[in-house]
């Protein structure tokens, strides 16, 4: 990449007022060159903050009919709320979440085991990094996702039609996480001490997901689908012009099962018969989304989502996304298979999807574009 980011020039992209025109006429307008100069600072969209944009860069800019409104009326839904009672778990808890699993692909868990504090540091230390001095934060910037410690802005930014207005740290906590000195200093510890809490919550929450599909509360657990684990500190910086872009574009998560503590600023919405839901912000819950690896195992049995994150002009908004799916990408060279659960299948019954490993998988989701369906590749 050779063009470099001039935030003084009047070509340059926050210059907006003169691009936009320059957009609109359809004329001299480069959106690869513009989406790789943001690339090249290294400074994410918080790097557009910093120098004081005021307003959205076109590259930014989304088109789609359902895009951010704040005029929608709510909805009669609420996503699902249980009760885990600190790890007191009787059927009534696995009957709710075989409920949330099959007919929502979302709910919040409250009572989880984890302190309120950690999950309030842990917010606070993803704070402190994306707003820490820019010259220390970009030298953790980079698009190779085979680092063990990354920072980005939009994972598939080349791949999408219009940028999210987020940017995001990532780390491959498990089963080989980075050494101590590879983390950022600013969040180490709580980065370290949050990672080891949710990994213990992640081994309640698979046997509650295992005996919700009518099997032995340790089957996942045991098929080694949970081994591996990536954090992502994600940050939605305050956005001048929400109604032009997304903080987060409609997708599925490419994972097994995501656990997700999001800030009280809201914004994240899932479609549900056809409407998006707000997922409000419980103070010390957690979210839990079934991702596509999941829906595969299942067979269909449980659902995974497409959700959102809405641009505001409040923030920033701030949430911890922990992906769980195997060990496949902290470089163990043996690549897992992923096919429907036979435990699940009969003649009335029979395999949905054909056997692919996550590899391939992961290839594929990328490369189409996170906001179109990748299950639907992998059909019979």
């Amino acid at each position: 990449m050779s063009m470099i980011f001039n935030i003084e020039s009047s070509s340059s992209l926050l210059n907006m007022e003169e691009t936009s025109t320059i957009e609109k006429s359809h004329s001299g307008y480069d959106r690869m060159s513009e989406v790789k100069a943001f690339d090249d600072t290294k400074l994410g969209v918080q790097g557009l903050i910093e120098n004081r944009v005021t307003k959205v860069p076109p590259i930014f800019h989304c088109n789609e009919p359902e895009s951010n409104s704040s005029s929608k009326p709510k909805s009669k839904f609420s996503i699902p709320i249980i009760d885990i009672n600190s790890g007191i778990i009787g059927d009534d808890v696995v009957e709710k979440v075989k409920d949330a699993c099959e007919n929502w692909g979302f709910f919040q868990i409250i009572n989880h085991g984890i302190p309120v504090h950690v999950l309030d540091d842990m917010i606070n230390g993803t704070r402190m990094f994306h707003e820490q001095d820019p010259e220390v934060r970009k030298r953790y910037y980079t698009r190779d996702l085979s680092k063990k410690v990354l920072y980005v802005s939009n994972f598939s930014l080349f791949q999408e039609p219009y940028v999210n207005w987020r940017d995001s740290l990532g780390i491959s906590m498990a089963p080989n996480p980075p050494k101590d000195e590879e983390l950022p200093q600013v969040c180490r510890d709580i980065v370290i001490e949050y990672s080891k809490k949710v990994k213990s919550f992640a081994s309640t929450l698979l046997e509650l997901v295992s005996e919700a599909l009518g099997l032995n509360r340790n089957h996942l657990q045991e098929m080694g689908y949970g081994d591996g684990f990536v954090v992502l500190c994600h940050y939605y910086p305050v956005c001048p012009q929400p109604e032009l872009t997304m903080g987060n574009s409609k997708h599925t998560d490419n994972d097994l099962i995501t656990i997700l503590l999001q800030d009280q600023i809201g914004g994240l919405q899932i479609l549900h018969q056809n409407q998006w839901i707000d997922v409000p912000p419980i103070h010390g819950a957690l979210v839990v989304n079934i991702g596509d690896l999941l829906q595969l195992l299942s067979n269909d049995k449980f659902i995974s989502v497409q959700h959102r994150v809405i641009a505001k002009n409040i923030g920033p908004r701030i949430s911890v996304a922990t992906l769980f799916r195997t060990d496949d990408e902290a470089g163990n060279k043996t690549s897992k298979v992923f096919s429907p659960i036979k435990e699940l299948l009969s003649e009335e019954n029979p395999p949905i999807y054909r056997d692919t490993t996550l590899a391939e998988y992961t290839a594929h989701f990328y490369a189409k574009g996170i906001g179109t369906s990748t299950l639907s590749h992998f059909k019979l």
